[in-house]
């Protein structure tokens, strides 16, 4: 075919064809484009950027093209097209014709668009719903060893006698074992005479219960042991092996609670959960039961007759004791083996204890015991064998046994948690005390030696300045900003970097008409851009970076340059300081302006590890920014990242507390959350971006080894545990000792205000938002804690975050600006 239209190729298979059989080689075109995603041609094209050749080329199926492409040169087809050797392709192939993209990648960009946000918006709900999943298994887990300990739910009331005129006389002066028919109707049995039913209560023990089962053993005896469920779950191996000796197991209440203060729902409860436990342990049911304190027959009362009558119409049957050995008392073990033995030659069910405390004369007891009633011709058995019936435990169903284990595997985690989890308390403790002292001894040194270098210091730099204020959507706040500015005592020229504003900040910028104001305007591309355009059109060698919601005093640029009178130093962190504190959420984020971050810098200020200089207020050296690499998008706190690059590359990073800037902060929760979710995201980046400092050598090591560390336990790892204070204290209120949880919460509280308030006394503040501390202290923890666990979860699953945009209500004036302190 020497010209006219090229032919129509026909459409390609789903799937890529076989490897031909001739040896010729299979071609893969790679096509690229701004703005599309990847795709290979061999299905419906999708574009990405410049064409790609990789390996050998290859035919994947034929492709097929809509509409009219041109080809440069005059391509000559001969039937199929055949390739001998490897193609040479000569500069860039040119595509002038169309071809037609797939609906879901549409040339205006809204449908990939409107997915986006919604998946976004989709992982971001999952990963709060995971962090929420986090803090309510570690409250279940709190819950579910209190319950297994007896510290949730317990009630230790006690039932005292009480008349007996419902219970029928037979049953008070009848044997020690008690059944009920369908219609409810009871039946008292007794144990044969010279038959001895060993029975254990309050078990299984892990110290005492294997001692007992080896005396057991040793005289080839079985026993009856009535365990509590509580019990069985904490030691289900137990329970296996009293079952692989033969013996019997009942029933005592899943938390041995008293049953008569308890509803019918409760003893339900009570008995549904220990038939869980002895499922999940041993895969068996009991139907023989005996009631926590029961002791003889004849103490039935009207109390206690009730449960026993609904216990009975549940099927199970009622134990009791003829002979109490009374061994709970610690008496010597002679009398424990004479309360014991039954009176002439009667049977009797005899209770001891294996469980509840020291059980040594029990052990002791037990084994002279049995060979004394076995040489006075007793023989012992188990409750039911007793009476001449068939075993009380039964078989139970795959449900319950994996419900069972389930319960079981649940404490078995708990068991093993808490004691990590008491220990992560006492290191949060005394992380938080720690942190707390070290920063009030840090600050007190900072303030001491500026103190004595004020001299070095007084020198004036009065080199000009350039200041970059970049600006998205900022017109509620961008006047104030400028208007602040233009009063600064320092020559200054001032540099707006407009990012895609939408609602006119650049067009209020030149309104205002002001003196060595430039504005620059560029398309949408986030603050790290914005700023470094900034950076290549200012004319001086000083920079101030600056927020576009932020107002500065009028000597704030002359303090903030100061420190670069030294030659050393590269950049200066200012002094940030909230100017919406009037609302509770403004007062809080006042003190941790105060107490977390300014006594943070001035403790990072001496041990010259700097971590951030804020974005509010920050001044640097351009020969130091172009060493560093400018600023980064690599992560999402650019102020952060770019802070750690000047310590690798030598400079030094100080703190001017002198220097103050007024900041608008977050005016609701959901706000704040958004903007310390994206500090503490950016915070993870910068540390593993820079991680290699910590084997680095000189300044960066310097950095890596002392900065890095203190920075991930103050202000990740602290935070991120910092919850267990609040939780176990409510936990210690609720069910344990109310008085002495309080006062280690309250003790901690002191510490943290008396901290507070030497941070006040620092930057010259007001006492009166300290009264809030509490609260604050309380809510933050829970917010952090929060925002921190979202931040790791999207740390681990590699997921990026978009740049945020505060809401802002330009509610931040230029305040009065007291005399500069020098």
């Amino acid at each position: 075919m020497s010209g006219g239209r090229p032919p129509r190729l026909p459409r390609p298979r789903r799937r890529p064809p076989a490897p031909r059989q001739d040896g010729a080689p299979r071609m893969v075109f790679r096509l690229t484009d701004s703005g599309r995603r990847a795709a290979r041609l061999t299905g419906r094209p999708r574009f990405m950027g410049k064409p790609r050749f990789t390996g050998r080329p290859r035919f994947m199926g034929k492709p097929r093209f809509t509409g009219r492409p041109r080809f440069t040169g005059r391509p000559r087809f001969t039937g199929r097209p055949r390739f001998t050797g490897r193609p040479r392709f000569t500069g860039k192939p040119r595509f002038t014709g169309r071809f037609r993209t797939p609906k879901l990648f549409k040339a205006d960009g809204h449908t990939p668009k409107l997915r986006t946000v919604k998946l976004r918006k989709l992982r971001t709900r999952t990963r709060m719903v995971l962090a929420l999943a986090t803090l309510l298994a570690l409250v279940c887990t709190l819950l579910l060893d209190g319950y297994l300990h007896a510290e949730v739910g317990n009630d230790a009331r006690v039932y005292r006698s009480h008349a007996s005129r419902t219970v029928p006389d037979r049953l008070r002066k009848g044997g020690p074992v008690i059944t009920f028919d369908r219609k409810g109707k009871a039946t008292e049995h007794a144990i044969p005479s010279k038959t001895i039913a060993l029975t254990f209560d309050d078990g299984p023990d892990p110290r005492w219960t294997p001692e007992i089962l080896d005396v057991l053993r040793r005289y080839k005896v079985r026993g009856t042991f009535f365990v509590l469920g509580q019990m069985v779950v904490r030691h289900p191996e137990l329970v296996r092996r009293m079952r692989a000796a033969g013996h019997e197991v009942g029933v005592h209440t899943f938390s041995h609670v008293d049953l008569s203060y308890q509803d019918k729902g409760r003893m339900d409860r009570e008995l549904a959960q220990s038939q869980l436990a002895l499922a999940g342990a041993a895969g068996i049911t009991s139907s023989l039961f005996r009631a926590p304190y029961a002791s003889k027959v004849r103490a039935l009362d009207d109390r206690t007759w009730p449960v026993q009558q609904h216990i009975g119409s549940k099927g199970y049957i009622s134990a009791f004791v003829d002979t109490d050995s009374e061994d709970w008392q610690r008496p010597p073990v002679k009398e424990i083996v004479q309360n014991a033995t039954p009176e002439k030659k009667k049977g009797a069910s005899v209770l001891f204890h294996d469980a509840g405390g020291n059980r040594a004369r029990t052990v002791t007891a037990l084994g002279l015991y049995i060979e004394r009633m076995q040489k006075k011709g007793y023989s012992f058995t188990t409750v039911t064998g007793a009476l001449g019936a068939h075993s009380a435990n039964h078989p139970a169903h795959t449900l319950p046994i994996w419900e069972g284990r389930a319960l079981i595997w649940a404490a078995a985690f708990t068991h093993s948690a808490l004691p990590a989890l008491m220990a992560l308390l006492g290191l949060v403790g005394f992380s938080v005390i720690g942190r707390l002292l070290l920063m009030v001894v840090l600050a007190w040194w900072h303030r001491r030696s500026r103190e004595r270098r004020r001299w070095s210091r007084v020198q004036e730099v009065t080199d000009p300045v350039s200041v970059i204020v970049p600006a998205y959507n900022e017109k509620e706040c961008i006047a104030n900003t400028l208007r602040s500015l233009s009063a600064s005592t320092h020559p200054i020229e001032i540099l707006v970097v407009d990012d895609g504003s939408t609602d006119g900040t650049a067009d209020i910028a030149e309104a205002m008409g002001l003196p060595n104001v430039r504005v620059l305007r560029q398309a949408n591309a986030g603050k790290p851009a914005a700023l470094n355009r900034g950076i290549a059109h200012a004319s001086h060698e000083l920079i101030v970076m600056m927020d576009g919601d932020t107002v500065f005093e009028p000597t704030t640029i002359r303090e903030l340059v100061r420190p670069f009178a030294d030659s050393r130093v590269g950049a200066v962190a200012g002094n940030a300081k909230v100017g919406n504190r009037g609302k509770l959420i403004g007062a809080w984020q006042h003190i941790e302006y105060v107490m977390g971050f300014n006594l943070d810098r001035r403790m990072y200020d001496l041990l010259r590890c700097m971590p951030t200089i804020p974005g509010a207020i920050g001044a640097f050296r351009r020969r130091a920014l172009l060493e560093a690499g400018g600023m980064s998008a690599d992560t999402l706190a650019e102020d952060t990242d770019i802070t750690i690059a000047l310590h690798r590359a030598g400079w030094q990073v100080v703190y001017q507390e002198h220097a103050r800037a007024w900041t608008e902060a977050p005016s609701s929760l959901g706000q704040l959350w958004k903007q310390r979710y994206r500090w503490s995201y950016g915070t993870m980046q910068a540390l593993w971006k820079h991680r290699r400092s910590l084997i680095d050598r000189g300044p960066s090591g310097r950095f890596g080894r002392v900065g890095m560390p203190l920075v991930v336990l103050f202000q990740i790892l602290t935070p991120l545990c910092a919850p267990l204070i609040d939780l176990f204290t409510l936990y210690g209120v609720i069910f344990l000792d109310p008085v002495r949880s309080l006062l280690a919460w309250g003790a901690l509280l002191l510490v943290q205000l008396l901290g507070a308030a030497y941070a006040f006394r620092l930057d010259r503040e007001n006492y009166r938002a300290l009264a809030v501390l509490p609260l604050q202290q309380i809510a933050y923890r829970q917010l952090m804690y929060l925002v921190l666990l979202h931040s790791c979860v999207t740390a681990a699953t590699g997921a990026l975050l978009p740049w945020q945009k505060l809401k802002r209500t330009g509610e931040v004036e230029t305040p009065r600006a007291p005399e500069a302190v020098r």
